[in-house]
Protein backbone atom coordinates (compact mmCIF):
# COMPACT_ATOMS: atom_id res chain seq x y z
CA UNK A 1 0.00 0.00 0.00
CA UNK A 2 2.60 2.52 -1.12
CA UNK A 3 1.70 6.18 -1.42
CA UNK A 4 2.06 6.16 -5.20
CA UNK A 5 -0.39 3.24 -5.47
CA UNK A 6 -3.02 4.83 -3.24
CA UNK A 7 -3.83 7.91 -5.33
CA UNK A 8 -7.51 7.02 -5.96
CA UNK A 9 -8.12 6.43 -2.26
CA UNK A 10 -6.06 9.49 -1.35
CA UNK A 11 -8.06 11.62 -3.78
CA UNK A 12 -11.40 10.46 -2.38
CA UNK A 13 -10.17 10.83 1.18
CA UNK A 14 -8.84 14.32 0.48
CA UNK A 15 -12.10 15.44 -1.10
CA UNK A 16 -14.03 14.02 1.87
CA UNK A 17 -11.76 15.67 4.45
CA UNK A 18 -11.71 19.09 2.82
CA UNK A 19 -15.47 19.07 2.29
CA UNK A 20 -16.24 18.40 5.93
CA UNK A 21 -13.34 20.22 7.57
CA UNK A 22 -11.74 22.97 5.44
CA UNK A 23 -8.51 24.59 6.67
CA UNK A 24 -9.17 27.60 8.85
CA UNK A 25 -5.99 29.62 8.80
CA UNK A 26 -4.83 29.52 5.20
CA UNK A 27 -6.09 32.14 2.82
CA UNK A 28 -7.36 30.97 -0.57
CA UNK A 29 -4.55 30.91 -3.11
CA UNK A 30 -5.67 33.20 -5.92
CA UNK A 31 -2.27 33.43 -7.58
CA UNK A 32 -0.46 30.12 -8.09
CA UNK A 33 2.51 31.92 -9.63
CA UNK A 34 3.25 33.91 -6.48
CA UNK A 35 6.05 32.09 -4.66
CA UNK A 36 7.52 35.10 -2.92
CA UNK A 37 4.89 35.45 -0.23
CA UNK A 38 1.29 36.17 0.57
CA UNK A 39 -0.29 39.14 -1.15
CA UNK A 40 -0.96 40.68 2.24
CA UNK A 41 1.93 41.90 4.33
CA UNK A 42 0.57 41.33 7.80
CA UNK A 43 1.36 38.68 10.40
CA UNK A 44 -0.46 36.29 12.68
CA UNK A 45 -0.87 37.92 16.08
CA UNK A 46 -2.38 37.47 19.52
CA UNK A 47 -5.55 39.21 20.65
CA UNK A 48 -6.50 38.27 24.20
CA UNK A 49 -7.14 34.52 24.33
CA UNK A 50 -7.20 34.19 20.54
CA UNK A 51 -4.70 33.77 17.72
CA UNK A 52 -5.65 35.92 14.73
CA UNK A 53 -4.66 35.18 11.15
CA UNK A 54 -3.42 37.81 8.71
CA UNK A 55 -6.95 39.00 8.07
CA UNK A 56 -7.53 39.53 11.79
CA UNK A 57 -9.86 36.52 12.06
CA UNK A 58 -9.61 34.18 15.11
CA UNK A 59 -8.31 30.76 14.02
CA UNK A 60 -7.73 27.30 15.47
CA UNK A 61 -4.62 26.21 13.60
CA UNK A 62 -4.16 22.53 12.72
CA UNK A 63 -0.74 21.23 11.82
CA UNK A 64 1.89 18.53 11.63
CA UNK A 65 5.48 18.54 12.82
CA UNK A 66 8.42 17.67 10.58
CA UNK A 67 10.03 15.76 13.43
CA UNK A 68 13.09 13.80 12.40
CA UNK A 69 14.09 16.02 9.49
CA UNK A 70 16.51 18.40 11.24
CA UNK A 71 16.33 16.48 14.51
CA UNK A 72 16.48 12.68 14.01
CA UNK A 73 15.72 10.58 17.08
CA UNK A 74 16.65 6.91 17.21
CA UNK A 75 13.20 5.51 18.00
CA UNK A 76 11.77 7.11 14.84
CA UNK A 77 14.06 4.99 12.65
CA UNK A 78 14.11 1.65 14.52
CA UNK A 79 17.47 2.55 16.05
CA UNK A 80 18.08 2.30 19.81
CA UNK A 81 15.79 4.76 21.54
CA UNK A 82 18.69 6.42 23.33
CA UNK A 83 20.25 7.64 20.10
CA UNK A 84 20.00 11.37 19.50
CA UNK A 85 21.36 13.15 16.40
CA UNK A 86 24.96 13.22 17.64
CA UNK A 87 24.95 9.51 18.49
CA UNK A 88 23.36 8.68 15.13
CA UNK A 89 26.09 10.56 13.28
CA UNK A 90 28.82 8.95 15.38
CA UNK A 91 27.46 5.45 14.81
CA UNK A 92 27.07 5.93 11.06
CA UNK A 93 30.57 7.44 10.87
CA UNK A 94 31.99 4.38 12.64
CA UNK A 95 30.47 2.15 9.94
CA UNK A 96 30.95 4.30 6.82
CA UNK A 97 33.56 6.94 7.56
CA UNK A 98 33.02 10.68 7.85
CA UNK A 99 32.66 11.42 4.13
CA UNK A 100 29.93 8.83 3.47
CA UNK A 101 28.21 9.77 6.73
CA UNK A 102 28.01 13.38 5.53
CA UNK A 103 26.60 12.19 2.19
CA UNK A 104 24.03 10.05 3.99
CA UNK A 105 22.77 12.96 6.09
CA UNK A 106 22.41 15.12 2.98
CA UNK A 107 20.42 12.39 1.20
CA UNK A 108 18.37 11.80 4.35
CA UNK A 109 17.39 15.47 4.52
CA UNK A 110 16.82 15.74 0.77
CA UNK A 111 14.26 12.94 0.81
CA UNK A 112 12.66 13.29 4.24
CA UNK A 113 10.92 16.55 3.35
CA UNK A 114 10.31 17.63 -0.23
CA UNK A 115 7.78 19.87 -1.90
CA UNK A 116 5.56 16.84 -2.49
CA UNK A 117 5.31 16.40 1.28
CA UNK A 118 4.03 19.96 1.64
CA UNK A 119 1.52 19.41 -1.19
CA UNK A 120 0.23 16.19 0.39
CA UNK A 121 -0.16 17.74 3.83
CA UNK A 122 -2.05 20.69 2.39
CA UNK A 123 -4.42 18.26 0.65
CA UNK A 124 -5.06 16.43 3.92
CA UNK A 125 -6.12 19.65 5.67
CA UNK A 126 -2.88 20.79 7.33
CA UNK A 127 -2.63 24.58 7.58
CA UNK A 128 0.77 24.92 9.25
CA UNK A 129 3.93 22.93 9.86
CA UNK A 130 6.22 23.02 12.87
CA UNK A 131 9.89 22.65 11.93
CA UNK A 132 11.89 21.18 14.83
CA UNK A 133 15.59 21.91 14.41
CA UNK A 134 18.86 21.10 16.09
CA UNK A 135 20.80 24.28 16.75
CA UNK A 136 23.80 22.87 14.85
CA UNK A 137 21.84 23.01 11.62
CA UNK A 138 22.50 26.75 11.75
CA UNK A 139 25.50 27.22 14.02
CA UNK A 140 28.94 25.63 14.44
CA UNK A 141 29.90 26.16 18.07
CA UNK A 142 33.52 25.18 17.47
CA UNK A 143 34.18 27.83 14.82
CA UNK A 144 31.51 30.15 16.23
CA UNK A 145 30.10 30.67 12.73
CA UNK A 146 26.70 30.33 11.12
CA UNK A 147 26.08 27.57 8.57
CA UNK A 148 24.54 28.89 5.38
CA UNK A 149 23.48 25.42 4.22
CA UNK A 150 21.04 25.22 7.13
CA UNK A 151 19.45 28.56 6.30
CA UNK A 152 19.26 27.56 2.64
CA UNK A 153 17.22 24.49 3.57
CA UNK A 154 14.83 26.60 5.64
CA UNK A 155 14.60 29.14 2.83
CA UNK A 156 13.70 26.37 0.39
CA UNK A 157 10.90 24.97 2.54
CA UNK A 158 9.58 28.49 3.03
CA UNK A 159 9.35 28.86 -0.75
CA UNK A 160 7.39 25.60 -0.94
CA UNK A 161 5.13 26.75 1.86
CA UNK A 162 4.47 30.11 0.20
CA UNK A 163 3.69 28.37 -3.05
CA UNK A 164 1.11 26.12 -1.39
CA UNK A 165 -0.12 28.49 1.34
CA UNK A 166 1.25 26.53 4.29
CA UNK A 167 2.21 28.48 7.41
CA UNK A 168 5.32 27.73 9.48
CA UNK A 169 6.42 27.69 13.12
CA UNK A 170 10.17 27.38 13.81
CA UNK A 171 11.02 25.24 16.85
CA UNK A 172 14.43 24.95 18.54
CA UNK A 173 14.19 21.28 19.42
CA UNK A 174 17.77 20.83 20.63
CA UNK A 175 19.39 23.88 22.20
CA UNK A 176 23.13 24.33 22.79
CA UNK A 177 24.13 22.26 25.80
CA UNK A 178 20.79 20.36 25.76
CA UNK A 179 17.74 21.71 27.62
CA UNK A 180 17.00 18.27 29.08
CA UNK A 181 19.07 15.19 29.87
CA UNK A 182 17.48 12.96 27.21
CA UNK A 183 18.12 12.12 23.55
CA UNK A 184 15.21 14.31 22.46
CA UNK A 185 17.48 17.26 23.35
CA UNK A 186 20.59 15.48 22.00
CA UNK A 187 22.08 15.41 25.47
CA UNK A 188 25.17 13.54 26.63
CA UNK A 189 23.21 12.74 29.78
CA UNK A 190 23.58 16.15 31.41
CA UNK A 191 21.32 19.12 30.73
CA UNK A 192 24.25 21.50 30.34
CA UNK A 193 21.94 24.23 29.04
CA UNK A 194 21.12 24.76 32.74
CA UNK A 195 24.28 23.65 34.53
CA UNK A 196 26.56 25.67 32.20
CA UNK A 197 24.20 28.48 31.31
CA UNK A 198 26.99 31.07 31.12
CA UNK A 199 28.20 29.25 28.00
CA UNK A 200 25.01 28.05 26.43
CA UNK A 201 22.43 30.76 27.03
CA UNK A 202 24.38 33.42 25.10
CA UNK A 203 24.87 30.94 22.26
CA UNK A 204 21.14 30.18 22.16
CA UNK A 205 20.28 33.87 22.18
CA UNK A 206 22.79 34.50 19.39
CA UNK A 207 21.17 31.84 17.18
CA UNK A 208 17.65 33.17 17.76
CA UNK A 209 18.85 36.71 17.08
CA UNK A 210 20.18 35.54 13.72
CA UNK A 211 16.94 33.73 12.92
CA UNK A 212 14.98 36.82 13.89
CA UNK A 213 17.25 39.02 11.78
CA UNK A 214 16.78 36.84 8.70
CA UNK A 215 13.05 36.16 9.06
CA UNK A 216 11.59 39.18 10.87
CA UNK A 217 9.71 40.27 7.75
CA UNK A 218 8.69 36.76 6.63
CA UNK A 219 4.90 36.62 6.77
CA UNK A 220 4.71 32.87 6.04
CA UNK A 221 6.12 32.29 9.54
CA UNK A 222 3.53 32.36 12.32
CA UNK A 223 6.12 32.51 15.07
CA UNK A 224 9.01 31.06 17.04
CA UNK A 225 8.76 28.09 19.43
CA UNK A 226 11.78 29.20 21.44
CA UNK A 227 12.71 26.13 23.50
CA UNK A 228 11.25 22.64 23.09
CA UNK A 229 10.39 20.65 26.21
CA UNK A 230 12.76 22.15 28.77
CA UNK A 231 13.42 19.97 31.80
CA UNK A 232 15.41 21.63 34.56
CA UNK A 233 17.64 19.20 36.52
CA UNK A 234 17.84 18.81 40.28
CA UNK A 235 18.85 22.10 41.84
CA UNK A 236 17.22 24.14 39.10
CA UNK A 237 13.60 24.97 38.52
CA UNK A 238 10.87 27.30 37.33
CA UNK A 239 12.78 30.48 38.19
CA UNK A 240 15.68 29.40 35.97
CA UNK A 241 13.38 28.85 33.02
CA UNK A 242 11.77 32.25 33.63
CA UNK A 243 15.22 33.86 33.83
CA UNK A 244 16.11 32.38 30.45
CA UNK A 245 12.93 33.72 28.86
CA UNK A 246 13.55 37.10 30.49
CA UNK A 247 16.85 37.25 28.63
CA UNK A 248 15.92 35.82 25.24
CA UNK A 249 12.55 37.48 24.66
CA UNK A 250 13.92 41.06 24.81
CA UNK A 251 16.81 39.99 22.57
CA UNK A 252 14.41 38.67 19.92
CA UNK A 253 12.08 41.63 20.28
CA UNK A 254 14.93 44.08 19.76
CA UNK A 255 15.06 42.69 16.20
CA UNK A 256 11.65 41.18 15.46
CA UNK A 257 8.40 42.64 16.78
CA UNK A 258 6.27 40.85 14.19
CA UNK A 259 6.12 37.18 15.10
CA UNK A 260 4.29 35.32 17.84
CA UNK A 261 6.52 33.82 20.53
CA UNK A 262 5.47 30.34 21.69
CA UNK A 263 6.48 29.80 25.31
CA UNK A 264 6.81 26.19 26.47
CA UNK A 265 6.56 25.24 30.10
CA UNK A 266 8.93 23.17 32.19
CA UNK A 267 8.97 19.36 32.39
CA UNK A 268 8.29 18.60 28.75
CA UNK A 269 6.01 21.64 28.30
CA UNK A 270 3.51 20.62 30.96
CA UNK A 271 4.02 23.08 33.85
CA UNK A 272 4.05 26.87 33.68
CA UNK A 273 5.02 27.97 37.19
CA UNK A 274 6.51 31.49 37.21
CA UNK A 275 5.72 31.95 33.51
CA UNK A 276 2.67 34.07 34.20
CA UNK A 277 1.48 36.71 34.04
CA UNK A 278 2.53 36.92 30.36
CA UNK A 279 5.74 38.84 29.70
CA UNK A 280 5.14 39.77 26.06
CA UNK A 281 2.09 41.21 24.31
CA UNK A 282 2.33 38.72 21.42
CA UNK A 283 2.98 35.39 23.12
CA UNK A 284 1.21 32.02 23.36
CA UNK A 285 1.56 29.35 26.03
CA UNK A 286 2.59 26.13 24.24
CA UNK A 287 1.89 22.84 26.01
CA UNK A 288 2.45 19.19 25.04
CA UNK A 289 0.17 16.24 25.71
CA UNK A 290 1.13 12.55 25.77
CA UNK A 291 0.17 9.40 27.65
CA UNK A 292 -2.90 10.55 29.50
CA UNK A 293 -6.66 10.65 29.12
CA UNK A 294 -8.53 12.75 26.61
CA UNK A 295 -10.98 14.47 28.95
CA UNK A 296 -11.18 18.12 29.97
CA UNK A 297 -9.72 17.36 33.37
CA UNK A 298 -6.31 16.77 31.81
CA UNK A 299 -6.14 20.35 30.49
CA UNK A 300 -8.29 22.22 33.00
CA UNK A 301 -5.25 23.83 34.66
CA UNK A 302 -4.24 25.17 31.24
CA UNK A 303 -7.72 26.51 30.53
CA UNK A 304 -7.60 28.22 33.91
CA UNK A 305 -4.25 29.78 33.04
CA UNK A 306 -5.61 31.01 29.71
CA UNK A 307 -8.67 32.54 31.36
CA UNK A 308 -6.78 34.06 34.27
CA UNK A 309 -4.12 35.70 32.09
CA UNK A 310 -6.02 36.33 28.86
CA UNK A 311 -3.37 34.56 26.76
CA UNK A 312 -3.87 31.89 24.06
CA UNK A 313 -2.94 28.23 24.30
CA UNK A 314 -1.40 26.06 21.60
CA UNK A 315 -1.04 22.28 21.77
CA UNK A 316 2.37 22.29 20.13
CA UNK A 317 3.07 18.58 20.24
CA UNK A 318 1.03 15.43 20.76
CA UNK A 319 0.48 12.00 19.24
CA UNK A 320 2.24 8.62 19.45
CA UNK A 321 -1.04 6.84 20.23
CA UNK A 322 -3.99 5.21 18.47
CA UNK A 323 -6.42 6.88 16.08
CA UNK A 324 -9.24 7.06 18.66
CA UNK A 325 -6.91 8.86 21.08
CA UNK A 326 -5.91 11.21 18.24
CA UNK A 327 -9.53 11.96 17.41
CA UNK A 328 -10.57 12.48 21.01
CA UNK A 329 -7.58 14.71 21.76
CA UNK A 330 -8.12 16.74 18.60
CA UNK A 331 -11.80 17.16 19.49
CA UNK A 332 -10.88 18.18 23.04
CA UNK A 333 -8.51 20.88 21.75
CA UNK A 334 -10.89 22.23 19.14
CA UNK A 335 -13.87 22.29 21.50
CA UNK A 336 -11.84 24.67 23.63
CA UNK A 337 -10.54 26.63 20.62
CA UNK A 338 -6.97 25.44 21.03
CA UNK A 339 -4.83 25.03 17.93
CA UNK A 340 -2.69 21.92 17.64
CA UNK A 341 0.31 20.37 15.93
CA UNK A 342 0.76 16.60 15.70
CA UNK A 343 4.00 14.66 16.08
CA UNK A 344 4.96 13.75 13.37
CA UNK A 345 4.36 13.53 9.60
CA UNK A 346 6.68 10.60 8.78
CA UNK A 347 8.61 7.80 10.47
CA UNK A 348 10.15 4.46 9.57
CA UNK A 349 7.91 1.35 9.61
CA UNK A 350 5.20 3.02 11.66
CA UNK A 351 1.43 3.02 11.99
CA UNK A 352 1.41 6.15 14.17
CA UNK A 353 2.28 8.76 11.52
CA UNK A 354 0.48 9.67 8.29
CA UNK A 355 3.43 8.44 6.23
CA UNK A 356 5.55 5.35 6.84
CA UNK A 357 8.84 4.71 5.07
CA UNK A 358 10.23 1.21 4.67
CA UNK A 359 13.21 -0.61 6.08
CA UNK A 360 15.38 -3.10 4.18
CA UNK A 361 17.39 -6.22 4.93
CA UNK A 362 20.78 -4.53 5.12
CA UNK A 363 19.45 -1.65 7.20
CA UNK A 364 18.04 -4.17 9.67
CA UNK A 365 21.53 -5.65 9.97
CA UNK A 366 22.77 -2.20 10.93
CA UNK A 367 20.13 -1.53 13.59
CA UNK A 368 20.38 -5.07 14.97
CA UNK A 369 24.11 -4.52 15.40
CA UNK A 370 23.49 -1.24 17.18
CA UNK A 371 20.97 -2.93 19.46
CA UNK A 372 23.38 -5.75 20.28
CA UNK A 373 21.28 -8.35 18.45
CA UNK A 374 23.63 -9.15 15.60
CA UNK A 375 27.20 -8.97 14.28
CA UNK A 376 28.72 -5.84 12.79
CA UNK A 377 27.68 -5.53 9.13
CA UNK A 378 30.31 -5.13 6.46
CA UNK A 379 30.98 -1.64 5.20
CA UNK A 380 29.18 -2.49 1.96
CA UNK A 381 26.15 -3.92 3.77
CA UNK A 382 25.96 -0.82 5.97
CA UNK A 383 26.31 1.49 2.97
CA UNK A 384 23.60 -0.32 1.01
CA UNK A 385 21.22 -0.49 3.94
CA UNK A 386 21.61 3.08 5.14
CA UNK A 387 21.50 4.69 1.71
CA UNK A 388 18.50 2.60 0.63
CA UNK A 389 16.72 3.61 3.82
CA UNK A 390 17.41 7.29 3.00
CA UNK A 391 16.22 6.83 -0.59
CA UNK A 392 12.99 5.22 0.64
CA UNK A 393 12.14 8.27 2.75
CA UNK A 394 10.87 9.95 -0.44
CA UNK A 395 7.11 10.36 -0.25
CA UNK A 396 6.36 8.43 -3.45
CA UNK A 397 7.90 5.38 -1.76
CA UNK A 398 6.01 5.84 1.50
CA UNK A 399 2.92 4.02 2.74
CA UNK A 400 -0.07 6.28 3.39
CA UNK A 401 -2.20 5.84 6.54
CA UNK A 402 -5.57 7.24 5.36
CA UNK A 403 -7.46 6.30 8.53
CA UNK A 404 -4.93 8.19 10.68
CA UNK A 405 -5.31 11.26 8.47
CA UNK A 406 -9.09 11.00 8.81
CA UNK A 407 -8.80 10.86 12.61
CA UNK A 408 -7.07 14.25 12.51
CA UNK A 409 -8.85 16.06 9.72
CA UNK A 410 -12.28 14.51 9.19
CA UNK A 411 -15.09 15.69 11.43
CA UNK A 412 -17.12 12.66 10.29
CA UNK A 413 -14.55 10.23 11.68
CA UNK A 414 -16.54 10.09 14.90
CA UNK A 415 -19.95 9.57 13.29
CA UNK A 416 -19.87 7.95 9.85
CA UNK A 417 -18.22 4.92 8.24
CA UNK A 418 -16.00 5.54 5.23
CA UNK A 419 -14.55 2.71 3.10
CA UNK A 420 -10.90 1.98 3.82
CA UNK A 421 -10.47 0.47 0.38
CA UNK A 422 -12.67 -0.61 -2.51
CA UNK A 423 -14.24 -4.03 -1.77
CA UNK A 424 -16.33 -5.74 -4.43
CA UNK A 425 -18.68 -8.69 -3.93
CA UNK A 426 -18.51 -11.41 -5.16
CA UNK A 427 -14.97 -11.47 -3.82
CA UNK A 428 -12.90 -11.36 -0.67
CA UNK A 429 -13.03 -9.10 2.36
CA UNK A 430 -9.73 -9.02 4.23
CA UNK A 431 -10.41 -8.75 7.94
CA UNK A 432 -8.03 -5.82 8.40
CA UNK A 433 -9.76 -3.68 5.73
CA UNK A 434 -12.63 -2.63 8.00
CA UNK A 435 -14.03 0.85 7.43
CA UNK A 436 -12.42 4.12 8.48
CA UNK A 437 -14.13 5.46 11.60
CA UNK A 438 -13.74 5.89 15.31
CA UNK A 439 -14.11 3.28 18.02
CA UNK A 440 -17.84 2.50 18.13
CA UNK A 441 -18.38 3.76 14.57
CA UNK A 442 -16.68 1.29 12.22
CA UNK A 443 -15.44 -1.18 14.84
CA UNK A 444 -15.45 -1.86 18.54
CA UNK A 445 -12.40 -3.12 20.41
CA UNK A 446 -12.19 -3.73 24.15
CA UNK A 447 -8.95 -1.76 24.59
CA UNK A 448 -8.35 0.94 22.02
CA UNK A 449 -6.09 3.68 23.39
CA UNK A 450 -3.07 4.07 25.65
CA UNK A 451 -3.25 6.44 28.63
CA UNK A 452 0.03 5.59 30.37
CA UNK A 453 3.69 5.88 29.43
CA UNK A 454 4.24 2.37 30.81
CA UNK A 455 5.99 0.50 27.99
CA UNK A 456 4.28 -2.72 29.05
CA UNK A 457 0.85 -1.20 28.52
CA UNK A 458 -0.44 -1.25 24.95
CA UNK A 459 -4.15 -0.79 24.67
CA UNK A 460 -4.10 0.14 21.01
CA UNK A 461 -3.11 -2.26 18.24
CA UNK A 462 -1.35 -5.11 20.07
CA UNK A 463 0.26 -6.33 16.85
CA UNK A 464 1.68 -2.89 15.90
CA UNK A 465 0.91 -3.65 12.24
CA UNK A 466 -0.93 -2.21 9.22
CA UNK A 467 -3.31 0.24 10.94
CA UNK A 468 -3.42 2.53 13.97
CA UNK A 469 -6.82 1.84 15.52
CA UNK A 470 -7.68 -0.19 18.59
CA UNK A 471 -8.06 -3.31 16.43
CA UNK A 472 -5.24 -5.81 17.05
CA UNK A 473 -3.48 -6.68 13.78
CA UNK A 474 -0.51 -8.96 13.12
CA UNK A 475 1.32 -10.51 10.18
CA UNK A 476 -0.44 -13.59 8.84
CA UNK A 477 1.22 -16.96 8.22
CA UNK A 478 -1.05 -17.68 5.24
CA UNK A 479 1.03 -16.78 2.14
CA UNK A 480 -2.05 -15.37 0.38
CA UNK A 481 -3.01 -13.04 3.26
CA UNK A 482 -0.70 -10.31 4.55
CA UNK A 483 -2.34 -9.55 7.90
CA UNK A 484 -4.98 -10.92 10.26
CA UNK A 485 -6.83 -9.73 13.35
CA UNK A 486 -5.82 -11.41 16.60
CA UNK A 487 -6.31 -11.03 20.36
CA UNK A 488 -10.06 -11.05 19.68
CA UNK A 489 -12.33 -10.59 22.69
CA UNK A 490 -16.02 -11.21 23.27
CA UNK A 491 -18.28 -8.32 22.24
CA UNK A 492 -15.99 -6.82 19.63
CA UNK A 493 -17.20 -6.13 16.08
CA UNK A 494 -16.12 -4.76 12.70
CA UNK A 495 -17.92 -3.24 9.71
CA UNK A 496 -17.05 -3.19 6.01
CA UNK A 497 -18.66 -1.08 3.29
CA UNK A 498 -18.77 -3.19 0.12
CA UNK A 499 -20.09 -2.90 -3.41
CA UNK A 500 -22.18 -5.88 -4.58
CA UNK A 501 -21.62 -5.77 -8.32
CA UNK A 502 -24.54 -8.01 -9.27
CA UNK A 503 -27.54 -9.55 -7.56
CA UNK A 504 -27.40 -13.25 -6.83
CA UNK A 505 -27.11 -16.03 -4.32
CA UNK A 506 -23.65 -16.29 -2.73
CA UNK A 507 -21.91 -18.51 -0.18
CA UNK A 508 -20.21 -16.78 2.76
CA UNK A 509 -17.15 -18.30 4.46
CA UNK A 510 -14.72 -17.02 7.06
CA UNK A 511 -11.02 -17.86 7.40
CA UNK A 512 -10.20 -18.32 11.08
CA UNK A 513 -7.64 -19.90 13.43
CA UNK A 514 -8.15 -21.05 17.01
CA UNK A 515 -7.06 -23.30 19.83
CA UNK A 516 -10.65 -24.34 20.41
CA UNK A 517 -12.72 -21.31 21.38
CA UNK A 518 -14.76 -18.64 19.66
CA UNK A 519 -18.11 -17.87 18.06
CA UNK A 520 -18.98 -15.31 15.41
CA UNK A 521 -21.93 -13.87 13.48
CA UNK A 522 -22.05 -12.13 10.10
CA UNK A 523 -24.72 -9.65 8.99
CA UNK A 524 -25.28 -7.86 5.69
CA UNK A 525 -27.37 -4.67 5.93
CA UNK A 526 -28.56 -5.81 9.32
CA UNK A 527 -29.72 -9.26 8.14
CA UNK A 528 -27.90 -12.25 9.60
CA UNK A 529 -26.32 -14.74 7.22
CA UNK A 530 -26.99 -18.30 8.34
CA UNK A 531 -26.63 -18.98 12.04
CA UNK A 532 -24.08 -18.17 14.72
CA UNK A 533 -21.06 -20.43 14.18
CA UNK A 534 -18.57 -21.84 16.64
CA UNK A 535 -14.91 -21.44 15.69
CA UNK A 536 -13.32 -24.92 15.69
CA UNK A 537 -9.93 -25.87 17.05
CA UNK A 538 -7.48 -25.49 14.14
CA UNK A 539 -4.41 -26.25 16.21
CA UNK A 540 -3.19 -22.69 16.81
CA UNK A 541 -3.77 -18.98 16.25
CA UNK A 542 -1.91 -19.15 12.91
CA UNK A 543 -3.20 -22.53 11.69
CA UNK A 544 -5.91 -21.48 9.31
CA UNK A 545 -9.24 -23.14 8.57
CA UNK A 546 -12.65 -21.97 7.44
CA UNK A 547 -16.26 -21.98 8.57
CA UNK A 548 -19.23 -21.86 6.19
CA UNK A 549 -22.19 -19.58 6.92
CA UNK A 550 -24.18 -20.93 3.96
CA UNK A 551 -25.91 -19.22 1.05
CA UNK A 552 -27.76 -15.94 1.02
CA UNK A 553 -29.37 -13.80 -1.68
CA UNK A 554 -27.81 -10.37 -2.20
CA UNK A 555 -29.09 -7.34 -4.09
CA UNK A 556 -26.70 -5.27 -6.19
CA UNK A 557 -25.46 -1.99 -4.71
CA UNK A 558 -23.63 -0.73 -1.65
CA UNK A 559 -23.95 -2.87 1.47
CA UNK A 560 -22.63 -2.94 5.01
CA UNK A 561 -21.11 -6.21 6.21
CA UNK A 562 -20.83 -6.57 9.98
CA UNK A 563 -18.81 -9.19 11.84
CA UNK A 564 -19.79 -9.70 15.48
CA UNK A 565 -17.68 -11.61 17.99
CA UNK A 566 -19.98 -13.57 20.29
CA UNK A 567 -17.12 -15.40 22.00
CA UNK A 568 -13.50 -14.34 21.64
CA UNK A 569 -10.04 -15.95 21.74
CA UNK A 570 -9.37 -16.70 18.06
CA UNK A 571 -7.82 -15.11 14.97
CA UNK A 572 -9.73 -13.84 11.94
CA UNK A 573 -8.20 -13.27 8.50
CA UNK A 574 -10.79 -13.04 5.75
CA UNK A 575 -14.37 -13.43 4.53
CA UNK A 576 -15.18 -14.75 1.08
CA UNK A 577 -18.59 -14.09 -0.45
CA UNK A 578 -18.88 -15.78 -3.86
Amino acid sequence: MKYSKKIPILFLLTCFILACNPPTSVKENTDDTDINGYADETFFKVDGKEILNRQGIPVVIKGLGLGGWFMPEGYMFRMPGGYGPTAIREKITELLGASLADQWFELFRDNYVREDDIIAMKEWGVDHIRIPFHYDIFYDKNSETFIEKGFERIDQVLIWCKRHRMDVILDMHAAPGAQSAGPIADSDGVARFWTEKETYWPMTILIWEELARRYKDETIIIGYDILNEPVTPTGYGASDLRNFYDQIVPAIRAIDTNHILFIEGNYWATTFDELYPPFDNNMVYAFHKYWNETDQGTIQYLLNMRNDHNTPLWLGETGENSNPWYYETRQLAEQHEIGWNWWTHKKLETTRAPLSSSSNEDYEKVVNYWKGNGPQPTTEEARRGLFQMAEDLAIEKNTLRPDLIASLFSNQFGTTNQPYTNIEIPGQIFAVDYDIGNQGVSYSDTEYKQVSSDENQNTGNNGWSYRNDGVDIESCSDPTIDYNIGWIETGEWLEYTVNITKSGSYTTKAIIASTGAGKMRIKVNGKQIGSDLDVPDTGGYQNWGQINFGQQSFNAGEALVRVEILEGDFSFAMISID
